[in-house]
């Protein structure tokens, strides 16, 4: 796998199917002035495994999937929130400073599958929630969002 930093330089066109959109202050555009990823590219970019319980599953689950900061250092990212949509519209601002300071995956995977439409995919934000307890309240389940589609950097 790639190191986000030489990825960021020179983020290629994708070839398949755009699975995310980055729109917003981003400074590594490779379509037109946004970033488009397709599953290759987002599987290119270094991952991180999170071993968590959810409110949206039973038991602990192991999600994979690039770290939120990763994705951002590979679009180059300039803004101070996210503004991520999901395939269905729900819309979420979430803080870049959450993605700083915590292990949030852009997941991609549950348990070694991929993850599928009707799973929450193809990507869904996942805090470490049993690594950091404080996190499972209100403001950071809303922050959640499965299905994501696009992310717009403000």
């Amino acid at each position: 796998m790639a190191p986000a930093a030489s990825l960021a330089a020179h983020l290629p066109v994708p070839q398949g199917p755009t699975l995310l959109t980055v729109t917003g202050e981003v400074s590594h555009p490779n379509v037109g002035d946004e970033v488009h990823f397709d599953r290759q590219m987002l599987r290119e970019l270094p991952w991180h495994l999170t071993v968590t319980d959810t409110p949206w599953h039973d038991g602990k689950r192991r999600f994979e999937g690039p770290l939120g900061r990763t994705l951002l250092e590979a679009v180059g990212a300039r803004g101070e929130a996210l503004r991520v949509t999901a395939l269905n519209g729900y819309a979420a601002t979430l803080p870049v400073s959450d993605l700083q300071q915590h292990d949030v995956i852009f997941a991609m995977a549950i348990d070694g599958a991929p993850l599928r439409i009707r799973d929450h995919g193809p990507l869904f934000i996942i805090y470490p929630f049993d690594d950091n307890p404080e996190l499972l309240n209100e403001r950071v389940l809303n922050h959640s969002v499965w299905q994501v589609s696009h992310i717009d950097v403000r």
